[in-house]
């Protein structure tokens, strides 16, 4: 029965009052195409919703957001989540209060914003200033901004709004002062709400009274509108997300980007038809900001990264190099790789015998991929989901921080039935459109980019040989020595605080109370002289893997209390732990503390930790709904020891870190 078929059974099931066979009929028509019928899943998700099954609607609103970017499914599939979220706050990856401050009428984005937010996994309540209103609602201490209490701000802005002459002889100094102004608003939302920024910067409109000689003319206000955008990310740096608008006008088309009907009827600066772009890119900036950036990219081989079958067709069979096919496959596995140095990790899941599949990346010429890019590689004939399953467990990093991409459309859907967690990336039958694909999949951002995101293939490969190592050592004390384990542990700096900022935001199994504190409040715990904080960088026989553990602590009467003890899940189990609570322990009793004292929050991702303070002989001294506080005497107990990571003094540590 075709999609239209079913939708026609499922209206005329709906109108008899049959919902549930309504729901049979519509589930059908959506799942006719890999992507769906849009229409079928909003009628889905109706019906759902009218009955009250909120979480099985809220799947289906999720997949519109994939399927498409019209703006009439949006603003209907964003009425139906607003419905929802009205009835109940659902289970998510994270929660965050969104204020938008806009120089624009914002009324028609925040829905979209809220529905694309959900598509990653977070719940908004939010907040709208009144159109033109930004300044004032940042500028006024009492104003519904600060008394909202925002996590994240969103600053909408849009060209006209940036204060640039038309022309002018000193560009720099133009673009200086505009930077300046904005850099300003940032540091005062900052200061007064210890809210995370994030920045729309200037679409630039394609009308320029100078025309073609506007490119030549750098005090021209295009050429200063492209300056004052590139200045503006620098003074972003690591510490306020952009939105790259402009780059979303070029990827939509100016003239579909701007809307001067909707300008003049409604302020609305930015087209209906874009709406759905700008709340789906500003969503993932979001998502990055809360630490729920992909971290693996899973990939098939066979018609994936070369065409043809190289089981069958053998070494010289296979299209790679030559050829348009053969190009098309290069620029994907060049696309791959770039996404590699970003940090992104990269395994290998294909059903080929393991040296077959082996084979291209060790004696084929054009192959741009090499073994060492992969930070794990199954190839065999049990189900790709098993696989994946097991590469989430051997790099030991959660099943939702992978991505899939594979050319079969079969293999595509058994991944996402098996594994609804895991995001899987829809290849177009003809390999030119790989890279788009791949570019169009938006998970990857990050809010940041440092050393140690460099050298994550290292460092997980490193992890995959620590995992046959154990599997084979005699004894659990064998295996840690044989790491030869080297630690270096200082007090955080501003060289090591976007990593350190990195980590509070997106590490959750071993995370104790799982507070997500921006720059500004981690540049507070620095100058607190009541306050120890230390980060742990560690290198054993395998990699270096960089600073992988912090811990922040205040002293709180005659207890050293831990605001924020975390560790990435690529060391977890070498006895990195006991090397921070030894730490601790000595900077406490310098101090004049003669406890130590820390507190364990269940999340619905760091069951691991529960127990990890009753492990190292802290008692407890209170429970409140799962909170439970834990304390170590120090003078009863003595400082806890490491035994097979060596504590550098904190001299030593910091000539170390230097």
């Amino acid at each position: 029965m075709s999609a239209q078929e079913s939708m026609q059974r499922g209206d005329a099931l709906r109108k008899s009052g049959d919902l549930d066979g309504a729901i049979v009929a519509y589930t059908e028509a959506a799942t006719t195409a890999e992507l769906g019928d849009v229409g079928a899943m909003l009628k889905l998700a109706r019906t759902l919703v009218k009955l009250e099954r909120d979480d099985d609607a809220l799947v289906w609103l999720r997949r519109i957001v994939d399927a498409t970017e019209s703006f009439t499914s949006w603003q209907a599939a964003a009425a139906l989540t607003s419905t929802i979220f009205n009835r109940y706050t659902p289970t998510a990856k994270r929660t965050a209060r969104l204020a938008v401050l806009g120089s624009y009428t914002t009324t028609q984005l925040i829905p979209m914003l809220k529905l694309a937010a959900w598509r990653e996994g977070v719940v908004l309540e939010t907040y709208e200033s009144a159109y033109g209103q930004y300044r004032q609602e940042i500028l006024d201490e009492r104003s519904g901004l600060y008394a909202f209490k925002p996590d994240v701000v969103v600053l909408a802005t849009h060209a006209g709004d940036i204060m640039l002459p038309e022309l002018t002889d000193d560009p720099a100094a133009a673009v200086s002062a505009e930077v300046s102004r904005w850099s300003g608003m940032w540091a005062m939302v900052r200061d007064r709400c210890e809210a995370q920024v994030i920045q729309h910067n200037a679409a630039i409109p394609f009308d320029s009274p100078f025309g073609h000689l506007g490119a030549r003319l750098t005090g021209s206000q295009r050429s200063l509108l492209q300056q004052f955008n590139t200045a503006l990310g620098e003074a972003a740096g690591n510490e306020v997300g952009i939105v790259d608008c402009d780059r979303l006008a070029s990827l939509l088309g100016t003239r579909r980007w701007f809307d001067d009907k909707y300008w003049h009827v409604a302020k609305q600066a930015v087209s209906l038809e874009a709406l759905p772009v700008l709340a789906r890119h500003t969503s993932v900036v979001l998502a990055a900001a809360l630490g729920l950036s992909k971290k693996c990219l899973v990939l098939d081989l066979d018609n994936t990264l070369w065409g043809g079958v190289i089981g069958e067709d053998g070494l010289a069979g296979i299209r790679l190099g030559a050829g348009p096919d053969g190009e098309a496959f290069v620029a994907f596995q060049e696309a791959v790789l770039a996404l590699k140095r970003k940090g992104v990790i990269l395994a290998v899941c294909s059903k080929n015998n393991d040296a077959d599949a082996r084979e291209p990346f060790e004696q084929h010429p054009d192959m741009r991929i090499a073994l060492d890019d992969i930070a794990m590689f199954v190839a065999n004939w049990e189900p790709k989901s098993q696989n994946i399953r097991r590469i989430a467990e051997t790099l030991n990093i959660g099943i939702d921080s992978l991505v899939f991409v594979d050319d079969n459309p079969a293999e595509r859907e058994i991944v996402r039935q098996h594994i609804p967690d895991v995001d899987v990336i829809t290849l177009p039958t003809d390999p030119a459109g790989y890279v788009d694909a791949l570019s169009n999949y938006l998970m990857f951002e990050t809010k940041s980019f440092t050393q140690d995101d460099a050298k994550k293939t290292e460092q997980y490969q490193a992890r995959a040989k620590v995992a046959e190592l154990e599997s084979t050592a005699t004894s659990l004390e064998a295996f840690y020595e044989s790491l030869q384990m080297k630690a270096v542990i200082a007090p955080f700096d501003e060289l090591h605080l976007p990593r350190i900022e990195q980590l509070i935001g997106k590490s959750n199994q071993f995370n104790l109370t799982t507070r997500r504190h921006g720059a500004d409040v981690i540049r507070g715990f620095m100058s607190n002289d009541d306050c120890v904080h230390r980060y742990i960088k560690l290198a054993d026989r395998f990699a270096d893997h960089g600073l992988v553990s912090l811990a922040i602590a205040v002293r709180d009467g005659d207890a050293l209390d831990l605001d924020t003890w975390l560790m990435s899940c690529r060391v977890i189990g070498r006895t990195v732990e006991d090397a921070m609570l030894a730490t601790l322990s000595h900077a406490a009793l310098e101090l004049g503390c003669t406890a130590l004292q820390g507190t364990y929050v269940p999340t619905a991702k760091n069951g691991m930790v529960k127990d990890i303070f009753e492990r190292f002989g802290f008692a407890p001294v209170d429970a409140t709904d799962g909170t439970t506080v834990w304390r170590y005497d120090l003078v009863a107990n003595g400082p806890i020891e490491s035994s097979y990571i060596q504590v550098p003094t904190r001299e030593m540590a910091t000539d170390d870190a230097a």
